[in-house]
């Protein structure tokens, strides 16, 4: 839903009407005067005061008046009238729940707004049209206008608008699941809100913050936030407001199983709803209520609940309340013992989410800058082309004063179009200079990375190759002089073998290394039968005897990944190494696979000394090379895992781990199934 803050722009022709009798007469009174008056601009004034007496009392009637007012104001062509009534409209859409018609006229009224140069009302109404996409679901979109309403308000140090986007951003976030940034937005929308006395705003915050903590399953903090929040809307007669937080309430009494209190709850926000014939706020509450029926066991009546909104959010396009459906449905059919529809469903519901939360949604939200330049008439372009009208203004005041008017006309296409060229060549420059600059600066730390990474091995090279060499060497002395005994030569080589085998596997791994950073290591994906290879390296490295290591293999037969044999091959030996490096002797190390969609997640498990927390976050960083001697005193370079890192994502996949001090530790990475 909107904030209330849309509100405030609406009441702006309060503001217009304000010392006279207007603003204190009641509907009746107002339609009387608005019958007798023959005055265009007073009458637009009265009709907009009438929308706003009817909107929650007479939606129909609200709606009637707003579009004479709309037919007049654009009849006239006045600009102010446009402004606020294409508030009035957008906000009328936004209650009723039509979020595609709040966003017409929200674009229009941001084109004026811009054309106007009025930074308060381009600030707000990128907060309107943010909460329009926010809505629908369309996140991306919601984040890049609530950002720049941001950056807007922060311009003209509007602390008000600057709390009602930091709140919004808030709101993204937190569907987006990034629960503890929500927070820290809604606390300091909180403490500006509390600074410059905003008491309209208290609630909003109160009832996001109680939304986040039922979502995170803390009960007691839920309950303690929405109820100010439901008692603070009241007293305030926030009237767009208090239906989100009964839906929320609702929720909570169904976390907690308190089923009857639930669909009260959801009645008396339906009632709300169905006063401004809010088609899209019916169907969310009626979506919820199926969840308290399917709890109770009524399944048929929850389905015809869930169809029902089902049928609306397709009508609304709104792709969020689509996936709750389908989700729901995908239940109720599991429910049902009709395995098969039930997973027709699921796979809709997640059709939909991948679609909703995509990876390329989340960068956008992330780059919206970019987005900036690409949006339908954007607050960069509209400013442009107002100093461009300017230009033109000035040029005639010149031609007027020379008296020379065809010369003047003639000059001034050229210098427009000059300007113009000149204009969208800049844009360009600067476009290319920015990207430029990026791709210098992104080179210059990738080379830093690279040196440190180079300093760091050069200097394990000269440590950890010297070592084994010079231990050859004194007992290549030792026998040149008949200077040790056969027991003694038995424990020095098998040491030296110990020393041999690390010096081995650091050659192997900086080669590898060294050819991926020259970009000579080429992928040759192909398919791979994966159970035999990891059969084949535990046959490898059992031949090794290292620490007599249990190997097991728990990959299913015929399961088949697409990947690079050789890469595949050096993940999965520098993973075993790793495992049976921290593993204590005789102990068990397990490969095994779980399957989702396209791809297959191996896992490299060891039940050894486990890794410290604050160890797990830098094992995989490129300038870390972080490395520590295993249970038997094993030497490592770190740059085992770095390599597993580089092949892994060369390779279209992701790696990571999980592990507990003193219990074991598991590596993971994806590869796509063939």
């Amino acid at each position: 839903m909107k904030c209330v803050y849309k509100i405030a722009l609406i009441t702006i022709c309060t503001v217009l009407t304000s010392g006279n009798a207007l603003a204190r007469q009641n509907a009746d009174s107002l339609e009387n005067v608005l019958h007798n008056t023959k005055n265009d601009s007073l009458r637009f004034k009265l009709m907009i005061e009438l929308s706003q007496t009817y909107q929650y009392k007479n939606f129909s009637k609200a709606k009637q008046f707003s579009d004479q007012a709309l037919t007049l104001a654009e009849a006239k062509d006045w600009t102010w009238a446009k402004i606020i009534v294409y508030g009035q409209e957008g906000f009328l859409a936004t209650i009723s729940g039509d979020y595609s018609r709040a966003m017409k006229f929200d674009n229009q009224n941001l084109q004026m707004v811009i054309e106007q140069r009025d930074s308060a009302s381009i600030a707000e109404t990128l907060n309107f049209l943010g909460n329009d996409y926010s809505d629908l679901g369309k996140y991306d979109e919601a984040y890049y206008y609530f950002t720049q309403s941001y950056r807007v308000a922060r311009a003209i140090d509007d602390s008000l608008k600057m709390t009602v986007a930091i709140y919004n951003i808030g709101t993204v976030l937190t569907e987006l699941g990034q629960y503890d940034l929500a927070l820290d937005h809604f606390d300091v929308a909180t403490r500006i809100s509390e600074a410059v006395g905003d008491l309209d705003g208290l609630p909003y915050n109160q009832d996001a913050v109680g939304d986040v903590f039922l979502r995170k399953k803390d009960f007691k903090k839920a309950k303690e936030n929405l109820t100010k929040a439901l008692k603070n809307t009241r007293a305030r007669k926030i009237t767009v407001l208090e239906p989100r937080v009964l839906k929320n309430l609702a929720r909570l009494y169904l976390a907690t199983r308190q089923f009857e209190k639930a669909l009260a709850t959801y009645d008396s926000a339906a009632r709300i709803y169905q006063s401004t014939n809010n088609e899209f706020g019916v169907a969310e509450v009626d979506l919820g209520i199926s969840e308290v029926l399917i709890e109770q066991g009524l399944l048929d009546e929850a389905q015809k609940k869930i169809e029902s909104s089902l049928l609306t959010a397709k009508n609304f396009n709104a792709y969020k309340m689509s996936i709750n459906c389908n989700k729901h449905l995908s239940a109720l059919a599991e429910r049902k013992g009709d395995f098969k529809a039930a997973l027709e469903y699921h796979k809709t519901y997640k059709l939909l989410e991948d679609s909703l939360f995509s990876q390329d949604m989340i960068e956008r939200i992330f780059q919206d800058q970019l987005r900036f330049q690409t949006e339908n008439k954007d607050l960069e372009i509209a400013t442009l082309s107002k100093a461009t009208s300017d230009q033109l203004k000035e040029i005639k005041r010149e031609e007027f004063l020379r008296n020379i008017l065809v010369v003047v006309v003639a000059l001034t296409i050229i210098l427009l179009f000059t300007v113009y060229r000149s204009g969208q060549r800049r844009i360009k420059i600067n476009k290319l200079l920015i990207e430029h600059q990026e791709e210098i600066n992104k080179r210059k730390e990738e080379l830093e990375q690279l040196n440190q990474v180079k300093d760091k091995f050069f200097s394990i090279i000269s440590h950890d190759l010297r070592s084994p060499i010079n231990a050859l060497l004194g007992i290549l002395n030792l026998m040149d002089g008949d200077n040790i005994t056969r027991e003694e030569f038995v424990t020095l080589t098998k040491e030296l073998r110990t020393q041999f085998n690390h010096t081995r596997t650091l050659i192997n791994n900086l080669l590898d290394w060294a050819l991926l950073q020259m970009d000579k290591l080429k992928i040759q994906p192909e398919k791979i039968e994966l159970s035999a290879l990891v059969t084949e390296n535990f046959n490898l490295l059992l031949s090794l005897n290292l620490k007599e290591m249990k190997l097991i293999n728990n990959v299913p037969p015929n399961t088949y990944v697409w990947s690079d044999l050789n890469m595949l091959n050096l993940i999965l030996r520098n993973l075993i190494l790793n495992a049976i490096k921290f593993s204590k002797a005789g102990g068990n190390i397990e490969i095994f696979t779980t399957e989702k969609n396209d791809w297959i997640t191996i896992a490299v498990r060891d039940f050894g000394v486990g890794i410290q927390p604050e160890v797990q976050r830098i094992l995989f960083e490129k300038t870390m090379g972080y490395s520590t001697r295993g249970t038997a005193n094993e030497k490592g370079t770190g740059l085992g895992l770095i390599l597993c890192k580089e092949f892994v994502e060369k390779n279209g996949g992701t790696i990571w781990l999980e592990s507990q001090v003193g219990v074991g530790s598991t590596f993971y990475f994806t590869l796509r199934k063939a």
